[in-house]
């Protein structure tokens, strides 16, 4: 039986009414996400029609995500709200802060040791607080959500960006910052800006080598990284169809490396057949009750372009297999010849050293058992391992599963290191180096999402490519990026040339899903009486103290931090890898802020002028130099700042140590969230060829901070070493409650005053 089978069954009773009436309030058919957007209004039916990408909405999520490194902020902030117990289904999923190094049950071990001091900080805050919690070991939140908390026609949101995993089981999942999950934990709405709505339309069906990460890194190749910023994208046709649960799951969770608000599919049979084999069909008879509720209008896929901002069509008959990067996953190269071409002109080391199957993205029983039918080639056509194979299974009912089929047995014997149900390397806990940024250049093939310099192992040197399960295991077995699985040959041991035959696999596991223990402690019933201790002399975590508003007169002789150069991601604001461990401790994790950034000036990272002193020195300790002398200061970015995770460090940071605006071409969605939610102010370039005004030595005072209200843009008075000025408009999506918070100090700020009426 499901979790929360009440509340689901909650949000399908009111769903047709609600439907029906934002049908006839709009005037015309519904996409699936219109459906779920107006069914989950904070203020119940809909009353009126809201403009796509203009108009802030006020929605009621069903449930919460949190993973381990982002849940520590989040609870501590929760913790400040004045709650007794969480409003809405939340839960908490250890699986950060497991480092990949010698395997599972070493690896398992060395964590409960290393982190148990935020282990049981995110226990027993989960206990006192209604929290279910999932244990080290339990599985990547994002595939134990999947199989025990989505359900079709839902609205969820997670503090991490691949919350939108959910989407492959008909939701509308969105990643979040902390502060935006403790609104909701706390009783209140949340706010999203009405997405516009992208249709991506599949026609014909997968098979040989192509798979459904295909799908999403040719989608990624289409709108890049941030054509999908401010959308919903909604995949249907019969190719959609087509595609097994957890399939349109991977694709689903790497909209977020297109800066998707979130992608989903349409309630299909694929999505049933999930259902009731992870043992939900509870859920799935609700869903079945209302299936037309979970679906767009026919006349809405039967004419696209007249309901959707934008469409694209796909036909996955004659989609390739792909590989995307290295260091941006919308760099879409065809595996074999084009691969060849690419990698020799741009000089990508073309042997392959590792290949990792795993994540969030696609650590699925089917994809271990396609990726396994490539290994079980190996052994039989007696090709030897060329590169190194790293295995992350999903969950532990993943694991159990496919360890009592033999999958992991089969990789097993190609020599393969089963590491922890974790995100492992793929969110950079991965132990590959003992000293990462004076490794090698050299190339790595993984199934994972993102593939930013040092992502997974630290090493600015690694060429990291995105592809299929498959195509990775294919890969790492012939130790050679331009190698074509469906033309090439290799020499096995017996000198013979042998060519792999097409991967097979399971969409579920024959004899269904198995385990022994998934991980899973239900919270106290009544959790008044748990305490929660945190050490005031922790490394680790810290109890948070209320930022304090910005006043007006802290806006003039506001000095330039940094004036970042290209991509500038949260990964470069705030690293996860090491720094993980100092997620709950806000003055040492700041410790790292900006410093991944590239410095304008002399085109270094960490490397950053003192206005005060006139000598270089890092962006951390540059800032609390300002801090120290009550100075402010503004960091200026290029475009789409702030892509990648949901992580809300890269806000709260500089805020801590006195960042009072971020000015920039454009922002990636959550980061901006997360500027706005911390209390600070973050701006887009009127013209954006004034970034190119900005100079070294600059000092920018706010002209017209104090008229600060919703669509006026702010006049900032920029001035040079010289004495110039140079001024410039700077536009921002504020309204009048986010404007509030800035006044305040913080979204968590008006939250206690409200809370303490």
């Amino acid at each position: 039986m499901a979790f929360d089978i009440d509340m689901i069954k909650g949000v399908y009773a009111n769903m047709a009414e609600r439907v029906d009436k934002a049908r006839e309030i709009v005037g015309k058919p519904l996409t699936l996400s219109e459906k779920i957007l107006y069914s989950h209004l904070w203020d119940g039916n809909p009353t009126k029609a809201f403009s796509r990408g203009k108009d802030y909405v006020d929605f009621a999520p069903d449930r919460i995500a949190c993973q381990d490194a982002t849940a520590q902020m989040a609870l501590l902030q929760f913790m400040q709200a004045g709650k007794p117990k969480v409003a809405v289904p939340t839960t908490v999923h250890c699986d950060h802060l497991i480092q990949a190094k010698n395997g599972a049950a070493a690896d398992l071990k060395m964590a409960n040791t290393s982190s148990a001091e935020v282990f049981n900080f995110l226990e027993s805050v989960s206990n006192k607080y209604g929290i279910g919690f999932w244990k080290p070991g339990a599985g990547i939140i994002h595939q134990v959500v999947l199989e025990n908390y989505a359900f079709p026609g839902g609205m969820m949101i997670g503090t991490d960006s691949h919350t939108v995993n959910a989407g492959g089981l008909g939701m509308v999942a969105i990643g979040v910052g902390g502060a935006d999950a403790v609104d909701v934990m706390a009783g209140m709405a949340w706010e999203l800006k009405f997405p516009k709505l992208i249709g991506v339309r599949l026609t014909g069906e997968i098979s040989g080598w192509t798979a459904p990460k295909d799908v999403i890194l040719k989608v990624a190749e289409i709108l890049t990284v941030k054509g999908g910023t401010g959308a919903i994208v909604e995949y249907f046709g019969p190719g959609a169809k087509a595609l097994s649960c957890t399939g349109k799951g991977t694709i689903c969770n790497m909209g977020a490396e297109i800066g998707a608000t979130t992608s989903t599919f349409g309630y299909d049979e694929a999505m049933e057949r999930y259902l009731r084999a992870t043992d939900r069909s509870d859920v799935a008879d609700a869903a079945n009750e209302v299936k037309d509720c979970l679906t767009a209008d026919a006349e809405v896929y039967a004419n696209p372009e007249q309901y959707f901002d934008q469409v694209i069509d796909i036909d996955l008959s004659k989609l390739n297999p792909l590989l995307n990067g290295p260091f941006t996953p919308d760099l879409s190269t065809a595996v074999g010849d084009e691969m060849t071409e690419k990698a020799t002109k741009n000089e990508w080391p073309l042997q392959v050293e590792w290949g990792l199957i795993g994540s969030c993205t696609n650590s699925s029983y089917e994809d271990l058992s396609r990726a396994s039918s490539i290994a079980q080639q190996a052994l039989d056509k007696g090709i030897k391992m060329k590169a190194e194979l790293g295995i992350n299974p999903g969950s532990e009912q993943v694991r159990y599963t496919a360890d009592r089929d033999g999958i992991l047995g089969i990789f097993e014997k190609l020599d393969a290191k089963i590491f922890t149900n974790a995100c492992g390397p793929c969110i950079g806990q991965w132990a590959r180096y003992g000293d990462p940024k004076n490794a090698p250049k050299n190339s790595i093939v993984h199934s994972f999402n993102r593939n930013f310099a040092k992502r997974a192992d630290g090493n600015p040197n690694t060429h990291a490519f995105v592809a299929s399960p498959e195509i990775t295991a294919a890969i790492a077995i012939s130790g050679r990026l331009d190698f074509n699985p469906m033309t090439d040959t290799l020499i096995n041991e017996q000198g013979q040339e042998v060519k792999f035959d097409e991967p097979t696999g399971w969409e579920l596991p024959p004899k269904g899903f198995e385990v022994e223990d998934a991980g899973f402690l239900a919270p106290e019933e009544d959790g008044s009486g748990v305490e929660v201790v945190v050490d005031k002399d922790s490394e680790r975590l810290q109890l948070l103290e209320p930022f304090v508003p910005i006043k007006n007169e802290q806006l003039q002789g506001v000095k330039l931090l940094i004036k970042a150069f290209g991509k500038c991601t949260t990964d470069h604001i705030s690293m996860a890898g090491p720094w993980l461990r100092f997620r709950g401790h806000l003055d040492n994790i700041a410790n790292n802020t900006l410093i991944g950034a590239v410095n304008a000036f002399n085109k270094k990272t960490n490397l950053v002028k003192n206005q005060l002193t006139g000598e270089y020195g890092g962006v951390p300790d540059t800032q609390r130099a300002y801090k120290a002398e009550g100075i402010k200061s503004i960091v200026v970015g290029d475009h789409n700042y702030g892509e990648g995770s949901s992580r809300e460090h890269a806000a709260m940071q500089p805020r801590h140590l006195g960042v009072a605006a971020v000015l920039v071409k454009s922002f990636a969605r959550i980061h901006e969230t997360n500027l706005k939610k911390q209390g600070m102010l973050g701006l887009t370039f009127a013209n954006e060829s004034d970034y190119d005004l900005i100079q070294e030595d600059d000092t920018f005072n706010f002209l017209d901070i104090s008229d600060f209200a919703p669509d006026k843009p702010l006049t900032i008075e920029v001035v040079h070493a010289d004495g110039s000025k140079d001024t410039i408009l700077a536009n921002h999506t504020y309204n009048a409650a986010q404007i509030g918070w800035f006044r305040e100090g913080s979204a968590l700020n008006v939250i206690k005053r409200e809370n303490a009426v």
